[in-house]
């Protein structure tokens, strides 16, 4: 995979004595301005779409269970389904593109060093780059939020849901609960996303990077599939992710969600600091 160059234009990389906020949105610009950011949240946006024409085309859901068994009925599950479909592997896969090359993109076209010739520079650039990457993970999820509602809507009825506890809601609650989903959904991607930053800060080619944070991913998949070693399971990065379903509950489970959340803060503050560590020690040659 070719490195992207993109051109920073007149919000560019703000000197030490600029306001941060130029810094962001300068960071902001960089992700959102790749093609490659725009083509993986097209693949994002057409998960519903490949999902919903499935069913539609089968004339049911079929033996399906869970989320996807209920599309067929009320489109709104479409979304839910959508984004829990997602999350083991279209999301991750997606997050560790762009953390992957957060740094090392920039090694790798020769400007980290400029960036973070100023000491103090250093540690506004990496937090520039998590908020980047932050806002990454929550447009991923929002694309499949948005896409999945349009294409619920056009295919399937759509009405009061019924949440899992039983209990029958209005469509907006049902809404308002789905889209406290995807922002769990994003939140739950920042640990895989400090663990990518930190990769990134270790090299200076983004494929390295990329692929070193996805085996990562593999790793903890693996772990998370052994029973001999279950000890560990509760601890390990993807095991909270399924939480969010306990949104749909009345009233909601938070035990397992506040959990997840805890979880991801540790992954993401530990592997942050180890990227803070390195970036600010780090003798830039490229």
């Amino acid at each position: 995979m070719a490195t992207e160059v993109v051109e920073r234009v007149p919000v560019g990389r703000p000197s030490a004595g600029r306001h941060t906020v130029a810094l962001f949105a300068s960071e902001l610009h960089l992700v959102f301005g790749r093609a490659r950011t725009w083509v993986l949240l097209a693949v994002l946006a057409a998960v519903p779409v490949l999902i919903g024409v499935a069913i539609k085309v089968s004339g049911s859901s079929g033996d399906a269970e869970g989320f996807l068994g209920q599309v067929a009925g009320n489109g709104f599950f479409l979304v839910v389904a959508s984004l829990a479909l997602s999350l083991p592997f279209f999301l991750p896969t997606a997050v560790t593109v762009i953390s992957g090359e957060s740094l090392a993109g920039e090694a790798s076209l020769g400007t980290l060093r400029n960036l973070i010739t100023a000491p103090a520079g250093r540690s506004r650039l990496l937090a520039a780059k998590m908020v980047a990457l932050a806002s990454f993970c929550l447009a991923a999820t929002m694309t499949i939020w948005i896409s999945g509602l349009i294409v619920g809507v056009v295919l399937f009825p759509v009405g009061d849901v019924v949440l899992l506890s039983g209990t029958t809601v209005s469509l907006a609650d049902g809404l308002l609960r789905a889209l406290g989903i995807a922002l769990l959904v994003a939140l739950s991607l920042l640990g895989l996303a400090g663990i990518g930053l930190f990769v990134s800060s270790l090299t200076s080619t983004p494929l390295a990077a990329m692929a070193a944070t996805f085996c990562s991913f593999i790793v903890f998949g693996i772990l998370g599939a052994i029973p001999q070693i279950h000890v560990i399971h509760p601890w390990l990065l993807m095991y909270g992710w399924t939480s969010f379903a306990d949104l749909l509950r009345d009233p909601p489970y938070w035990h397992e969600i506040v959990r997840n959340l805890l979880i991801q803060a540790a992954y993401l503050g530990v592997f942050y600091a180890a990227a803070w560590a390195r970036l600010t020690s780090r003798d830039v040659n490229g």
